[in-house]
């Protein structure tokens, strides 16, 4: 067997402050859901709430460029000629 020793109250310590934040994390998530839950009660379309949450997190130059794009893409589509689709007989 090897000389090496493991400091156990070392690694406790760690495993233990990760499980708290665990527990804290799920706190949290309950908390978040919570929020969307009295949103919804209120009327408010909690896809639109994640979407503009998702919105915000982004830096405003990437959120043009999204927007940019998704706009070309719609335009093009739209303005493509409708293939005809082939009935399955």
């Amino acid at each position: 067997m090897s000389d090496v020793t493991i400091p156990g109250g070392r690694i406790r310590s760690f495993v233990e402050r990760i499980e708290n934040i665990d527990t804290e994390l799920q706190e949290l998530n309950e908390q978040k859901k919570e929020v969307f839950s009295e949103a919804k009660g209120e009327g408010f379309d909690v896809k639109i709430l994640k979407e503009i949450i998702k919105l915000r997190k982004q830096d405003q130059d990437e959120r043009d460029e999204r927007e940019s794009l998704l706009d070309l893409y719609m335009r093009a589509m739209e303005t493509a000629p409708a293939e005809k689709v082939a009935k399955a007989a």
